[in-house]
């Protein structure tokens, strides 16, 4: 079985943000293949579904981003998840919006939600989708910018962003090899 683990943080005032846009990509995948996200453990929130003709369990953990890892492992290992088939999605400030960066490992980047999963998995071997969200312009603040909602202009951009990475996870359920689907879909999304 595969996981794909989107972060965020819970709670409807962050609902849309640019720190949530983990979160995003798993609610328009569950969207598309008409399941939601309906057990809770672990304090994460989730579902085993089959897409693609493969079985993966869905995460998004109900923490707050500093510490998905709390959810995720546990899950990992409730499931007997191999740390080859999971994938995490999340927000990267160092891109601009609509641009996305597959690795097969690496470090946090200064990415809280990253540095727990790493911490709790105990290595940065883990495959990763990166969204980019650009940085805050003027004085903005980080936090204030991450906690911002995408702006109209920018959601459409972002809409297109969440179609492209829903494709890369679909192809990854397939069973393709990462590097294959890292050169199919890193870059900006037209």
């Amino acid at each position: 079985m595969k996981c794909i683990v989107g972060l965020g943080n819970i709670g409807r005032k962050f609902d849309q943000t640019r720190h949530n846009i983990g979160f995003m990509v798993i609610d328009e995948l569950c969207q598309k293949h008409g399941i939601e996200l309906d057990k809770q453990k672990f304090n994460g929130l989730y579902t085993i579904a089959t897409i693609k003709g493969e079985k993966v369990l869905l995460i998004e953990p109900m923490t707050y981003m500093n510490l998905s890892g709390e959810a995720v492992r546990p899950l990992m290992d409730y499931y007997k998840i191999e740390l080859e088939d999971v994938l995490v999605l999340y927000d990267d400030l160092d891109m601009p919006p609509g641009r996305l960066r597959l690795r097969p490992k690496g470090s946090a980047g200064g990415h809280n939600g990253i540095r727990s999963l790493i911490q709790h998995l105990g290595t940065d071997e883990f495959k990763r989708i990166r969204i980019g969200i650009g940085r805050p312009t003027g004085r903005m603040k980080v936090p204030d910018f991450v906690l911002q909602r995408f702006s109209e202009d920018e959601m459409a951009t972002m809409n297109r962003v969440i179609d492209r990475t829903i494709e890369a996870c679909e192809t990854f359920l397939t069973g393709e090899r990462f590097e294959n689907v890292m050169n199919q879909y890193n870059g900006d999304v037209n």
